[in-house]
């Protein structure tokens, strides 16, 4: 399910003061926010994941012909991946995805400063900030610190 318009916005607001490091989307779908993070962060490295050939494909696509040269893209369950070098994880995950996201963290298999995401709160940890969508169901979109700096 892609992310709407606003919670796009409200990922990017948050990514706002995030440092300078890596970013990584967990499910990057058709791009959506993939895309627009490329585009406000040039001198930032944005890698996504996507394991569905045909999104993955387009985005692809997309990078190339946007020209997007900090954009990395690979067709790979995140869950499996070397997510080591990750400043901060950008996630629109169901809850069973977030609670492999929380155990991965709590086991040392991934070191982000920062942790994004949309709709679905990281089991056991305590959100920094926490922006409700204009939408409907006033979706929360959590910004998380999950280590030190």
């Amino acid at each position: 399910m892609p992310s709407s318009k606003k919670a796009r916005q409200a990922v990017l607001q948050l990514s706002a003061d995030t440092g300078t490091g890596p970013v990584y989307e967990l499910g990057s779908g058709w791009g959506n926010l993939l895309i627009p993070l490329a585009r406000q962060y040039p001198e930032r490295k944005i890698v996504g994941y996507e394991l569905s050939l045909v999104p993955w494909l387009t985005t692809l696509i997309l990078i190339k012909l946007l020209r997007l040269k900090n954009v990395e893209l690979h067709r790979q369950n995140f869950l499996k991946a070397d997510l080591s070098e990750a400043s901060v994880l950008l996630c629109y995950l169901f809850p069973e995805g977030m609670q492999a996201i929380a155990d991965r963290l709590a086991a040392g298999h991934m070191t982000p400063q920062y942790l994004i995401s949309n709709n679905f709160s990281l089991p056991s940890h305590h959100p920094v900030n926490v922006l409700h969508l204009t939408d409907f169901y006033k979706s929360p979109v959590y910004l998380y610190k999950v280590s030190s700096l």
